[in-house]
C-alpha cells in the first residue's frame, strides 16, 4: 500500500493534469502537463521502475503509428491534396447545400480511416474554411458544416483501432489485435456514424443552405480550371504544375490509392503479428521519397514538421494513470461494476460503455479509455464479455465523449483552428446539437453492437 502523502500526490497530478489540458491557459502544449503530472507522480513512488519499462512497451508503437500517419499527412498537403479535394466538395455539390452537408461528413469520415481523428481535425477544417468562406456563407450557415465534420471526424476513429492513439494503446493493454476489433466493431461503429450523422441532419436542416450562393446547376458541372470557380482565390500550396485537371486529378488519385493500400497493409500485419507501427513508418518513408522525387524537398524538414509532442503526451498521461490504477482507483471501480457486467454482453455493452462516456465528458477520453481499459484487465471476465466491454468502453470514448466539446483532445484542437481563423463556434452553439445527438447515437450503438458480436460469435 501506497502512504497518503503518496496517494494525495498522484491524485493531484491527475487532476492537476486534466484541469491544465481542458483549460490550456496561454494555448500551453498539452504534452506540457501531461510530463509535469508525470514526473510529480513519479516522485511520489506510485510508478516505480518496472512499471516505467512496461509503460514505454505499451505507448511507444501506438504513438509512432500516428505519428508516421500525420507525416503521410503533410506530405499528402505539400502535393496540394487537400486543395484539390476541397475543389472536388465544391464541384459535387453542384449547388445544393443539402448535398455538400452530406459530402462534408462523407470527406471527414474518409480522412479519419485513412489517417486518424486529430489529423482529420487538422486536415478538414482548413479544407472547410476554405470552402465555406469562398462559398460566402453567412456565419450561422458554416456551423452545421463546421459541427458536423468535427464531430464524424472525431468519431469516426471508432470503426477502426489505428485512427485514434488511446484505441491503440488500449489494443495492446488488452491483447486485441486491429483485425480483430475492426472484424467486431467496423459494422456497429458505421451504423452508429450514419445515425448520428442523420439525426445532426435533422437538427441542423433549418440552417442548411438549400442552394448556394451565386451558383446555378450548371456552373458546377464546369471543369476545375474555370475562372468561376468558388476556390479560385484559394492558396496553392503545392509546388506541382499539371498540363490539365485531369493530370492533376489522376496524380492525387495515384496518391490517394497508395494511403489506402498502406492502410490495407496496416490489417495484413495484425493478422500476422508484425508490428503495425513498422508499416506505418515503411508507408511514410514511400511517400517522404516520392516528395523528394517530385518536388526535391529533402525529409529533413520532417524532424521540425513531425509531431513529437504527441509521443510525449501519451507516455505522460500513461504514467500519470499507471499511478491512479495502482493507488487503487481501478479495483473500486472493479469492485463496484463486475458484479453487474458478468455473464451478461447486453449489460457489458450498455454500461460500461454509458460509464465510459460520463469519464470522457468529464476529464477528456484520453484518461478515461485508459482507466476503463486498465479496469477490464482486472475483472474476471471472459475472453468475448471482455472484448465486447473494451468494444463499448471504445465507443464511449470516441463518440460519447462528443456531449461537450472539452471531451476530446481533437475537439479542442477544432476550437483552437476555429478561432485562430476568427470563426466563433460558442458552447450553445455546440451543446444544442450534441444534446439530442450524442446519447441516443451512443445507445444506438452499443445496441448494435452488441446484436453484432453474438451474431458473428
Amino acid at each position: 500500500m501506497y502512504g497518503t502523502l503518496a496517494t494525495t500526490l498522484t491524485i493531484f497530478s491527475f487532476v492537476m493534469t486534466v484541469v491544465l489540458i481542458l483549460w490550456r491557459p496561454k494555448e500551453i502544449n498539452e504534452a506540457i502537463p501531461a510530463m509535469a503530472g508525470a514526473v510529480l507522480v513519479l516522485l511520489s513512488g506510485t510508478v516505480t521502475l518496472d512499471d516505467f519499462g512496461q509503460i514505454s512497451k505499451t505507448v511507444s508503437g501506438a504513438a509512432i503509428t500516428i505519428m508516421a500517419t500525420i507525416v503521410m499527412a503533410v506530405v499528402l498537403e505539400s502535393f496540394g491534396f487537400f486543395i484539390w479535394a476541397a475543389e472536388g466538395l465544391a464541384a459535387r455539390a453542384k449547388g445544393s447545400g443539402i448535398r455538400l452537408f452530406w459530402y462534408v461528413n462523407l470527406i471527414c469520415f474518409l480522412m479519419t480511416l485513412f489517417f486518424n481523428n486529430d489529423g482529420s481535425i487538422l486536415i478538414t477544417t482548413p479544407i472547410l474554411l476554405i470552402l465555406l468562406q469562398n462559398l460566402g456563407l453567412k456565419p450561422h450557415q458554416k456551423i452545421p458544416y463546421l459541427l458536423s465534420g468535427a464531430l464524424v471526424a472525431t468519431a469516426s476513429s471508432a470503426p477502426i483501432g489505428v485512427s485514434n492513439i488511446v484505441n491503440l494503446i488500449a489494443l495492446k493493454i488488452v491483447h486485441m489485435t486491429l483485425y480483430m476489433h475492426t472484424l467486431m466493431m467496423f459494422v456497429p461503429a458505421s451504423l452508429g456514424l450514419l445515425f448520428m450523422v442523420f439525426l445532426i441532419f435533422l437538427v441542423s436542416y433549418r440552417s442548411l443552405p438549400k442552394k448556394l450562393p451565386a451558383m446555378n446547376g450548371k456552373l458546377w458541372m464546369k471543369s476545375l480550371d474555370t475562372s468561376q470557380h468558388p476556390l479560385k482565390h484559394a492558396p496553392t500550396v503545392s509546388r506541382l504544375t499539371f498540363s490539365t485537371p485531369i493530370a492533376r486529378t489522376r496524380f492525387m488519385q495515384k496518391v490517394l490509392l497508395f494511403v489506402f493500400f498502406m492502410r490495407v497493409c496496416l490489417f495484413v500485419a495484425s493478422y500476422f503479428a508484425i508490428p503495425i507501427w513498422l508499416v506505418s513508418v515503411v508507408g511514410s518513408a514511400i511517400l517522404l521519397g516520392w516528395r523528394w522525387y517530385y518536388l526535391r524537398i529533402p525529409p529533413v524538414d520532417m524532424i521540425k514538421k513531425t509531431p513529437w509532442h504527441i509521443l510525449v503526451f501519451a507516455f505522460g498521461m500513461y504514467v500519470i494513470i499507471y499511478g491512479i490504477h495502482n493507488i487503487g482507483f481501478t479495483s473500486w471501480l472493479v469492485h463496484v461494476f463486475e458484479p453487474i457486467v458478468s455473464g451478461s454482453l447486453l449489460n457489458a455493452s450498455l454500461i460500461l460503455g454509458m460509464i465510459q462516456s460520463a469519464m470522457s465528458t468529464l476529464f477528456n477520453n484520453h484518461p478515461a479509455l485508459m482507466i476503463g481499459t486498465l479496469t477490464l484487465t482486472d475483472m474476471n471476465l471472459d475472453p468475448l464479455t471482455l472484448k465486447i466491454a473494451y468494444l463499448a468502453n471504445v465507443i464511449g470514448s470516441d463518440i460519447g465523449s462528443l456531449l461537450l466539446p472539452v471531451g476530446t483532445l481533437a475537439s479542442l484542437i477544432w476550437l483552437h483552428v476555429l478561432r485562430k481563423n476568427k470563426v466563433k463556434v460558442s458552447w450553445k452553439d455546440y451543446t444544442k446539437v450534441t444534446i439530442i445527438v450524442i446519447p441516443p447515437t451512443v445507445l444506438f450503438t452499443l445496441v448494435i453492437l452488441y446484436y453484432w458480436v453474438s451474431w458473428i460469435f
